[in-house]
């Protein structure tokens, strides 16, 4: 801090001095003045930022203690609008009560909303429409990167499943033109690596529709009712977003043929398949929403879910032939440094009875062999031995499914 006023001395003697003298001693002390009142302003500033960051946080802390004196709000539904009121059934105890309601909350409500009630059973606003959290978090946001070129040697499938699924939802007057409905789904069968998951991503990839995306196994819950509940969940969520596309991976989870089991889990299983079948084929409309499943296991699927009306069109997907390997191995290595000597051909007859994920990680354990060698670039020989080292560890353990479906 300056000095104060009191600590200067005076330049002058008091009776001695001149007025010159006089008034220059003032300017000086007129100087430590402002200097003094000009610090104090800046520390006055100061304390005026650092109280009002209190009483924010008091404001806060005041709101949100009140909020906790507040009394919790219950769920209920209306069951009926009358002109005496609004019939409401808290959930839990299921007891019924008769509510008035503003002319403005009546105009927002109907049969079974969902609203949130006070002690006295008064409605105090309407809640969204109950879906489960799980079936909304399973809707994809983002595109993957996978197009149909990334595809080799299934072009038959590809235009199979592009007139399922994108046909009927990019050009549907075609079909009220012919006079036919558009088939409403589509089974991907196949061994393990095939490329069923790739065709799901890229019909994903190619469609502006909503894609959503589960595994069968997702379905199977431990309590009563809670996978069927999930099933109509995901098909509500469908129902928002039309038009839409779901998407059942390793749909065997929960669709396998139907024994007379007794135990828990297996009726669990069952009661889900059947509230999957309803939602595919029932007697409301499942309107503009596409349903793509993919298995391994086509043997153990339940008749059911297999006739038509609910998959129209059952494609297999099978290991691809010679040409079709060739194709993929190119796939793989177009952003690889691969050596003119490589001959795809060779590795496509090479790699008998090899999967498109099998081929895949060929490419990719090549390259391994290149950097191992400190080299940037890929020989044929890297390819050979990568085939090699792949169905060696096949051989040794023969049980261990490659599933890179």
């Amino acid at each position: 801090m300056s000095d104060t006023v009191d600590d200067v001395d005076m330049p002058y003697d008091e009776e001695s001095a001149s007025q010159q003298e006089k008034i220059e001693g003032l300017q000086e002390r007129l100087e430590i003045l402002e200097s003094q009142n000009e610090e104090m302003r800046d520390k006055l500033l100061d304390a005026n930022a650092e109280n009002n960051k209190y009483q924010q946080k008091l404001e806060r802390l005041t709101h949100e203690n009140k909020k906790l004196k507040q009394s919790p709000l219950f769920v209920a539904t209306v069951q009926e609008i009358s002109d005496q009121g609004v019939i409401i059934k808290q959930h839990g105890n299921n007891q019924e009560a008769l509510t008035e309601v503003t002319d403005e909350m009546r105009e927002q409500l109907e049969p079974d909303s969902r609203v949130a009630v006070n002690n006295s059973l008064s409605i105090v606003k309407k809640l969204d429409n109950e879906t489960d959290v799980r079936a909304r978090v399973m809707q994809v946001d983002h595109s993957p990167n996978v197009t149909y070129e990334d595809i080799g040697g299934l072009e038959e499938q590809m235009q199979e499943i592009r007139e399922t699924v994108e046909m009927p939802l990019d050009r549907p007057e075609m079909f009220a033109e012919v006079g036919i409905d558009p088939p409403s789904g589509v089974l991907l069968y196949g061994p393990p690596g095939t490329g069923k998951t790739m065709l799901a991503k890229a019909v994903a990839n190619q469609t502006d529709a909503t894609f959503i995306k589960m595994a069968g196994s997702e379905l199977v819950h431990k309590f009563i009712g809670e996978g069927a509940k999930l099933v109509r969940d995901l098909f509500e969520v469908a129902r928002e977003n039309e038009p839409a596309v779901l998407f059942i991976d390793e749909i065997d989870a929960i669709a396998s043929k139907r024994t007379d089991s007794k135990t828990s889990g297996d009726a669990e299983v069952q009661r889900t398949m059947m509230q999957l079948l309803a939602e595919m084929d029932g007697f409301d409309e499942r309107g503009e929403i596409r349903i793509i499943a993919a298995t391994n296991r086509f043997d153990m699927l339940d008749p059911a879910i297999l006739r038509p009306g609910r998959f129209d069109r059952l494609i297999e997907v099978p290991k691809p032939n010679e040409e079709g390997r060739e194709i993929i191995f190119q796939i793989h290595t177009r952003n690889m440094n691969v050596d003119d000597d490589v001959d795809f051909a060779e590795l496509a007859a090479l790699a008998d009875e090899a999967s498109g994920a099998e081929i895949k990680a060929i490419c990719t354990e090549a390259g391994m062999f290149a950097i191992r060698d400190d080299r940037t670039e890929i020989y044929m020989q890297d390819f050979v031995n990568a085939w090699d080292k792949i169905q060696a560890e096949s051989d040794e353990d023969p049980d261990t499914s490659r599933a890179f479906a």
